[in-house]
């Protein structure tokens, strides 16, 4: 053998090298991401918000066979349970054969995205044209918002107590909505500051009407004539915004991308990219080993406060219920479980190398991201797995040929990013990052690899049937 065929196969065998998921896997497998992606793509169109989201995978949990979770009722291997926190986050659990006390295996992914929430007391009209006030929800580039057409989502809790259900701009025959940006001829000042200035978040408002109630002369036509629409369709008046939540987000479907359709365009890939193989993963295993978990949690992107968010007790707490059936103490439930944080990472752009470290970066194809740690600038605000875990991890993706690769946020000094790791990891559980790699992350449209989201729902589902 030559020397250049030795030194090929040395530095085949001892390099890191991650290659192309299509290199790897088979035609077949190829064709079931295709597949799979069909399905991603109905959901994204019909999940854009935490609440849609939590209605669509329930409404599937019980087509699985999955029931309420009754934390008075005894529970036997193989029982399928869902659990609803107050509309906005829902745990899926499967019953495993072994004892509660060798801990439970969980995903968990969020199901928030950046979006557009309306102020408490959003209507109003100047200049003849009726607006929603907005406050700008996670972390966004606000001019990305201008320009595009939106919808709205949420709900409306009415003086009587009675709840409505708001979903205009996504049917064909609906409405859409704007925020209107200046035109180039007369922005010569606004493009002179810096993109995070060009536009305020007291200025992200959303035209919803022009025309007036009545000839006569008076004012505020416009906003009485909105208000009676929505009055005639929701039986709601303007007090009833006090008590609502409703969310703008992006009008548009989610869409193959590329000459080959081997992308995906949607809003809220961060994180429904994760979520969905999560779900999907666990409704594929009927007959666990361990007790799993999927945990499709809210305000992630706001810093995983409130009781819906992981900062919240109500993962432990459903943990406590599981120990109790089985006897045991929470902390030794705990103490012995292992997660996988389902969170995506920020993919390699090749237009914007400079903000990347090309070695530690992640890539699109490359299948999925395991992000060891998150945080910023000196690994402020993280949970950093153990090498134990993470050689655990590894060799599990490997046995089942997962295709994975490693992945930092962005270079040291520049950026960084949280996740809900840390949260799972302060309750004495080992965790680590994996997700799918996105390209645009947190713009109204965001892309990611249809063999990447595949590799997501394979590894999710390896790591619930791994002993």
């Amino acid at each position: 053998m030559s020397e250049k065929n030795v030194i090929k196969d040395l530095q085949k065998e001892l390099f890191y090298s991650p290659k192309h998921a299509s290199e790897i896997i088979s035609e077949e497998e190829q064709k079931k991401a295709d597949e799979f992606a069909e399905d991603y793509k109905y959901y994204m169109d019909h999940g854009k918000t935490e609440r849609e989201s939590v209605k669509y995978f329930i409404e599937k949990a019980k087509k699985n066979g999955y029931t309420e979770f009754d934390r008075n009722k005894n529970y036997v291997a193989g029982d399928k349970v869902y659990y609803n926190n107050r509309g906005k986050s829902v745990i899926l659990c499967v019953f495993g054969t072994r004892p509660i006390a060798d801990g439970v295996k969980i995903s968990a992914a969020h199901l928030d995205s950046p979006r557009l929430d309306l102020k408490p007391n959003p209507l109003y009209e100047d200049a003849e044209m009726a607006y929603f006030k907005t406050h700008y929800y996670g972390g966004i580039k606000k001019y990305q918002w201008t320009a595009i057409p939106l919808s709205l989502h949420g709900v409306i809790i009415k003086a009587d107590g009675e709840t409505v259900e708001v979903c205009i701009g996504e049917d064909d025959n609906d409405p859409q909505f704007v925020i209107t940006d200046l035109l180039p001829h007369l922005a010569a000042d606004q493009m002179k500051r810096t993109m995070s200035e060009g536009i305020s978040g007291e200025s992200l408002n959303i035209l919803i009407g022009s025309r007036p109630f009545a000839k006569n002369e008076g004012s505020e036509k416009v906003k009485l004539n909105i208000i009676k629409l929505l009055n005639e369709k929701y039986g709601i008046t303007e007090s009833d915004f006090l008590s609502a939540e409703l969310e703008i987000v992006p009008a548009f479907k989610a869409r193959d991308i590329g000459f080959d359709r081997s992308l995906i365009g949607a809003y809220g890939h961060d994180d429904k990219v994760c979520a969905y193989p999560a779900a999907e993963a666990i409704f594929a295993v009927e007959n666990p080993s361990y007790t799993i978990l999927t945990v499709l949690t809210d305000k992630e992107e706001t810093g995983s406060d409130g009781n819906t968010g992981l900062n919240s007790s109500y993962l432990k707490y459903f943990i406590s219920d599981l120990a109790k059936m089985g006897g045991e103490e929470p902390w030794r439930v705990l103490s012995a479980s292992e997660c996988l944080s389902a969170d995506v990472n920020a993919a390699f752009d090749p237009i914007y190398a400079d903000v990347s470290e090309p070695k530690n970066a992640s890539y699109i194809n490359k299948g999925v991201v395991i992000t060891k740690y998150t945080g910023a600038r000196g690994k402020g605000g993280t949970s950093d797995a153990s090498a134990e875990f993470m050689g655990k991890i590894r060799r599990m993706l490997d046995k089942e040929n997962v295709v994975w690769q490693i992945g930092e946020l962005g270079k040291v000094d520049i950026g960084g990013g949280g996740t809900v790791a840390m949260y799972i990891a302060n309750l004495d559980v080992d965790v680590i990052d994996l997700g799918v790699p996105v390209l645009s992350m947190h713009a109204p449209y965001e892309v990611i690899s249809k063999l990447d989201l595949y590799m997501a729902f394979r590894a999710f589902k390896a790591f619930f049937e791994h002993e």
